[in-house]
C-alpha cells in the first residue's frame, strides 16, 4: 500500500510518519518544505514537494497513491475560510483524478455542527466535499490538542490562563501522538469501508479548572484560569497581529462549542485514547518552560 501523509512535521504527522515506518511502510511525505525533514527520517520516506492549497500540485503528487492522510493546513491569510476551501479543492481533485481508494481526514470535534464554529467550519466543508468523492473515508473528529498549551507557554509561566469558555465545563483533550496512532491503525486496517466518523476524545474530559490544577501540581507553582469576554480575547488576538477575519475564526472555535454543545459521538472505548495530560506535561511542556 502506498500511503501519502500531509503536514508530516505537524503535531500529528511527525508521529504518524514514524509509526508507518515502524510498520514497514515507506510513506510518501507531501510537504512545502522538504528541507525541514531530518536526514535520518528522509532515507525511510519518499519526499514530494507540493502546496496543499494548489489542486494541480496535489493531484500530480498523489498519482499512484492508495491512501492519504489529509490535514487542511492552518489558515495563513486574511481570509481563513478561503484558505480552507482551496485545501478542500485540492484533496477532492486528487481523489477524483487518481481514484484514491482510502482517505483518513484529520477533522475536529465540532465539525458536525457544519456551521457556527469558527475555523472548524473549514474542516466541516472538507468533510462534506470528501463525502461525495466515492472513496472509503474516515473523518477523525479530534478533541482539543494538548499541544495547544504550547501557545500558552508565556501565560503558563506567568501563572494565569484565560479562556472564553466556562472554566468548569468539561471537554475532550487529546495527545497528538494518540491521534497519530488511531490514524496509523485506520490507514493500515483492511476491516473497514465506506464513510466512517471516528472520534478521538483522549483519556478523559477536562475543564480548564482541572487543567490549571494539573499544571500547578506538575510545575510546582500556581497556575490559575479565568474566563474573559469574547471581545477581550478578540482584542488580544488583534494585538498579536492576527487579521480581523482570522481573529473571528479562532475565537469562533471556542464560542461555537459552548452553550450546550455536545459532540456527535459519545465517549466510549473506541473513542478514548490512553495518554493523560499529566504525562504530556512532564514529557513535552516542562522541558520547554
Amino acid at each position: 500500500m502506498k500511503i501519502a501523509v500531509t503536514t508530516p512535521q505537524g503535531n500529528v504527522g511527525q508521529h504518524l510518519t514514524r509509526m508507518l515506518i515502524r510498520a514497514g511502510v515507506r510513506p510518501m511525505l507531501l510537504t512545502r518544505h522538504p528541507e525541514n525533514i531530518p536526514a535520518s527520517l528522509a532515507e525511510h520516506v519518499e519526499l514530494v514537494t507540493m502546496d496543499s492549497r494548489e489542486p494541480r500540485q496535489v493531484a500530480s503528487a498523489t498519482a499512484g497513491v492508495d491512501a492519504v492522510y489529509w490535514v487542511d493546513p492552518p489558515a495563513e491569510s486574511s481570509d481563513p475560510m478561503a484558505d480552507y476551501r482551496r485545501a478542500t479543492e485540492s484533496i477532492v481533485a486528487a481523489v477524483e483524478a487518481n481514484r484514491i481508494g482510502r482517505v483518513v481526514f484529520q477533522s475536529s470535534v465540532g465539525a458536525e455542527k457544519r456551521y457556527g464554529a469558527g475555523e472548524i467550519d473549514g474542516l466541516a466543508e472538507t468533510e462534506v466535499a470528501l463525502d461525495n468523492c466515492g472513496a472509503d473515508l474516515t473523518h477523525l473528529r479530534c478533541g482539543y490538542f494538548f499541544t495547544n498549551l504550547l501557545f500558552e507557554a508565556e501565560s503558563v509561566k506567568a501563572g494565569l490562563l484565560q479562556t472564553v469558555l466556562p472554566v468548569d465545563a468539561p471537554m475532550s483533550w487529546v495527545a497528538p501522538r494518540d491521534i497519530a496512532e488511531v490514524a496509523a491503525l485506520t490507514l493500515l486496517s483492511g476491516e473497514w469501508s465506506g464513510r466512517r466518523v471516528q472520534a478521538v476524545h483522549g483519556p478523559e474530559d477536562l475543564s480548564w479548572t482541572q487543567v490549571a490544577k494539573t499544571l500547578t501540581e506538575e510545575l510546582g507553582r500556581e497556575v490559575r484560569v479565568e474566563r474573559i469576554a469574547d471581545e477581550q480575547m478578540r482584542e488580544q488576538y488583534l494585538q498579536a497581529g492576527m487579521p480581523s477575519a482570522m481573529a473571528d475564526a479562532v475565537l469562533g472555535m471556542s464560542a461555537g462549542l459552548r452553550d450546550g454543545f455536545v459532540p456527535e459521538q459519545e465517549r466510549s472505548m473506541v473513542s478514548t485514547t490512553p495518554t493523560p495530560l499529566r504525562s504530556w506535561i512532564r514529557e513535552e511542556l516542562v522541558p520547554l518552560l
